[in-house]
């Protein structure tokens, strides 16, 4: 009875078991997906306990409430309308010139000479004039944190024009959330232009209630002028402006977000050029690493193609271009601010850069915030002091910062740096040993490891120097001719030596970076095109060969880069390129000094090619 009850509850079972099959075969595709989907909604689950927990241990101490990053676009669109339609001198950005008879007028030279950019044609240009927007498109599209830290600009000026001073300041307040800008703070640094006192008092209380004027009793230089705004500050931000730069569109808040995202961050904004005969505003480049060589040159390079996340983002930079830069004011404070004893300008740029890395921080450039600057053709301002400051400001930041590096500095220029006194610097060296900050060498090698590359702290021997003569005529020789930036060079009667010229505008250097250097100066001979006729410039040397490659022949005395050789008039005492040949006399050249030994290694010594 009992082995039939069994039977029958197993035949039970597996009439059971194949109706189930017999149902659920059909849906087999249906679960599969289903069991899936659970098994995702699981593993995500887990995932965000995870992450959950890692957040939680990182905001510890910041409440819920300011995780919540919303980001909100802070364009004003009105403004920028308004200003594309503006019609006048300079609108947007664009050229202006004189009429011939200002051109020429004494006045238009006066000013030019007491200010080292065309005065007479600033007063025609309105104060409140629009600007170019050079922004990358992508920048009208971005959007920043809807809480930003309030920032102060601080503008130190020296005998600075009216109108571009003025233009300076409004360029901030108009193109400035207005919420975002606590104050901006003048300083005068002991100008003597009579406009710069009571006149300039008057308009300040009465047409900008968001500017403070601070008076130095006289003259004590860029960096304690800086100093002495910062010092009265009350924004969250510092920012450092010079007294002739014009604020771009939206410049304000790409500069403060990564500071509220990092408050041991600087940044950095990216410098367009405003031409100083006829201000029109036209970009620099797109952004570069800031470097220096042994000299305290500054150099650019491009950018890191791990930097190259977007044309929007900000990238890092070791080293600052100059004075326009953003700051937390307590970061600036707790690195000691500037170095009161770096005396009226000079290697103030590599003090903060060095300490701002080494001592925990960043520093960035944010490609989304332009201000032009006005470059002077010259300083038109006599040297207020009796003795070389600016060596003893290098010698300072190579004291307190450079460690071991520093002798490479002096190597340059033994003599001037031995005789130069740095002064007492315990106060900084007790900053640096407060702040644990790290040494030179974890700078070179983790912040900017390019410096040891392109500027090696032994510099290697170069294939030539001195004059390069011109064998069609033996009284001429290659001369910069004490032009600018991307002007041609010339020809102009030899100096007395060949090997180590008396005339410095003939003096250059055939580097092992394969590029013909100007020995007193940062340009190299470029070629900007290689059609026949086309002239041979100075321009800023890059180090990256191109348009500035070149190779001195000692066996036909041609200077030669891809198929042209370095040709001249010597009548018209014009130099330039032309298609390469060996029976032209014109395209033949003499260096003071060859190393024929390097020459003859010339794919085997030297930078690598690029």
């Amino acid at each position: 009875m009992d082995d039939k009850l069994l039977k029958a509850r197993k035949a039970r079972i597996r009439s059971i078991i194949r109706s189930a099959f017999k149902f659920l075969y059909p849906l087999r595709y249906l679960l599969l997906i289903a069991a899936t989907v659970l098994l995702v909604l699981l593993l995500r689950h887990r995932k965000q306990q995870i992450l959950f927990g890692h957040f939680e241990e990182h905001f510890a101490d910041v409440t819920h409430k300011s995780r919540e990053f919303k980001k909100i676009d802070y364009h004003n669109y009105e403004q920028i309308q308004n200003d594309l339609n503006r019609v006048g001198p300079g609108e947007q950005g664009k050229p202006a010139t004189l009429s011939p008879e200002e051109a020429t007028s004494e006045l238009r030279k006066e000013l030019y000479y007491k200010n080292g950019f065309n005065a007479l044609l600033s007063d025609k240009i309105s104060i409140n004039r629009s600007i170019a927007d050079l922004r990358h498109p992508s920048c009208k599209l971005k959007s920043y944190r809807s809480h930003l830290p309030i920032a102060s600009v601080v503008v130190p000026f020296y005998e600075e024009h009216w109108s571009t001073l003025l233009r300076t300041i409004y360029s901030v307040l108009n193109r400035s959330p207005p919420h975002l800008l606590k104050e901006i703070i003048i300083v005068d640094d002991g100008s003597t232009k009579e406009f710069l006192h009571n006149k300039l008092e008057d308009y300040v209380k009465q047409n900008l209630p968001k500017v403070k004027l601070v008076r130095q009793p006289e003259r004590t230089g860029l960096i304690k002028a800086r100093l002495a705004g910062a010092k009265i500050a009350s924004g969250d931000v510092l920012i450092f402006l010079d007294s002739h730069t014009e604020a771009g569109y939206n410049w304000l808040p790409p500069l403060l977000e990564p500071i509220a995202e990092n408050p041991k961050t600087c940044v950095c904004p990216l410098i367009d050029v405003i031409d100083d005969q006829t201000f029109d505003v036209h970009p620099q480049d797109e952004g570069g690493r800031g470097l220096f060589d042994w000299t305290f040159h500054y150099k650019r390079v491009v950018i890191k193609n791990e930097d190259r996340i977007s044309p929007t983002e900000p990238f890092p930079s070791p080293v600052m271009a100059g004075g326009l830069f953003a700051i937390g004011a307590d970061f600036f404070w707790e690195l000691g601010g500037y170095d009161e004893e770096l005396d009226i300008w000079g290697a103030e740029q590599y003090e903060i850069s060095f300490k701002i890395w080494q001592c925990g921080g960043r520093m960035l450039d944010a490609p989304c915030s332009r201000f032009g600057h006005i470059y002077r053709t010259y300083s038109p301002f006599p040297n207020s002091r009796k003795y070389d400051f600016i060596t003893r400001n290098h010698k300072r930041v190579a004291e307190i910062w450079m460690d071991e590096y520093k002798q490479y500095i002096y190597d340059r220029d033994p003599e001037r740096y031995a005789k130069t006194d740095a002064g007492d610097m315990s106060k900084m060296k007790t900053i640096r040993e407060k702040l644990m900050c790290k040494p030179f060498k974890w700078f070179l090698q983790e912040v900017a490891p390019e410096i040891i590359e392109l500027y090696p702290p032994v510099e290697p021997e170069p294939y030539a120097s001195g004059s390069i003569q011109s064998v069609a005529d033996s009284s001429l020789c290659i001369d910069t001719m004490q032009r600018g930036r991307g002007e041609p060079i010339g020809l102009y009667p030899c100096s007395n030596s060949l090997i180590e010229p008396t005339n410095h505008n003939q003096y250059f250097v055939h580097s092992w970076h394969r590029d013909i250097q100007h020995k007193y100066g940062e340009g190299c001979f470029d070629v900007p095109q290689s059609k026949p006729g086309s002239p041979v410039t100075i321009f800023t040397c890059h180090m990256h060969q191109g348009n500035q490659f070149f190779q001195y022949d000692h066996k036909t005395q041609q200077i030669k880069r891809n198929g042209v050789c370095i040709d001249s008039d010597p009548h018209a005492k014009e130099v330039y390129v032309n298609p390469c040949d060996t029976n032209s006399i014109t395209q033949r050249w003499r260096f003071g000094s060859i190393n024929l030994k390097l020459l003859k290694q010339w794919k085997t010594y030297g930078a690598k090619f690029m």
